[in-house]
């Protein structure tokens, strides 16, 4: 009998049940049978062969955005603008009335307006240095933030946009002495709107009105009045110094640069000290 050759068996699969859940196959752009109209509103694209309008011409929408808000923008920034020469001049006339009051008791005190440029200047008292900075762009707020949710803000919607300015508290020192890890502290922001009325925020020691905005015209006197609240609050706050049990340690880091062990704090700051002057800005401090 002749050996019969054994042929490997042909194995059918039989079909399973289908999946309880299926991909659907991702469509490419190359699959010209689904492709359909484009669309940015997260709906479904048109079925093929039924194609959508093309969006309108949108050179509308452009110039009404231009027109409307970047040009109230402008004219806010320009209102903010004078209103910071306006703070500038009404510093230098407040240092020049205090320096003669001082002069005549200590003339050792120092009170001092420095300008630095168009959008800084200073003004050095005792061992305080005001620093206010005029912000270079237009800003708006939360619906319920300061005064968003008033009438007379919702009255125009240009009076949502506002320009800036900022006024900071360091320790003289911690810019004399190129202290860089001495932090600052902002003591208000002035905020100006379009018919160049004022909003200000500050520090609790400010004691200023609370009055609406609708009201806060910007002015000489209110602008001298923001001046002197912020010496205020600035002279009225002393050096505290730490306890000796949290300055028991120095690093050799702190020993190379020279800094000042028993650092005292001042709203919130913390100083140290080096012994060597610089000039900022062409300035010597």
């Amino acid at each position: 009998m002749d050996d019969e050759i054994s042929r490997p068996t042909k194995l059918t699969l039989s079909p399973g049940p289908p999946p309880t859940s299926a991909r659907k196959p991702i469509r490419t752009t190359a699959d010209a049978s689904l492709a359909g109209a484009p669309n940015t509103d997260g709906m479904e694209p048109q079925a093929p062969g039924d194609p959508a309008a093309a969006p309108a011409d949108r050179l509308n929408q452009i110039f009404e955005g231009l027109r409307q808000k970047s040009s109230a923008k402008q004219a806010i920034y320009r209102q903010t603008q004078s209103t910071f020469e306006l703070l500038r001049q009404a510093s230098q006339l407040l240092v020049e009335e205090l320096s003669n009051k001082v002069a005549a008791i200590d003339s050792t005190v120092i009170v001092e307006y420095r300008p630095v440029n168009e959008m800084e200047f200073h003004i050095r008292f005792s061992g305080d240095l005001l620093v206010f900075v005029l912000h270079s762009n237009i800003v708006t707020f939360p619906d319920d933030y300061g005064p968003m949710p008033t009438k007379y803000v919702e009255e125009d919607f240009r009076r949502r946009f506002f320009g800036h300015i900022m006024a900071y508290n360091f320790m003289a020192d911690s810019i004399k002495y190129q202290r860089l890890n001495d932090p600052g502290y902002l003591v208000g922001r002035l905020l100006i709107n379009i018919d160049r009325h004022y909003f200000l925020e500050g520090v609790q020691q400010l004691e200023l009105p609370d009055n609406d905005m609708s009201d806060n015209l910007v002015t000489e006197d209110a602008l001298r009045l923001f001046v002197e609240s912020a010496m205020i609050a600035a002279v009225n706050n002393d050096l505290i110094a730490p306890p000796m049990t949290d300055i028991q340690k120095i690093t050799v880091k702190q020993k190379l640069e020279n800094q000042q062990v028993s650092r005292g704090s001042k709203v919130g700051f913390s100083f140290g000290n080096q012994q060597k002057t610089y000039n900022i800005d062409g300035l010597p401090y």
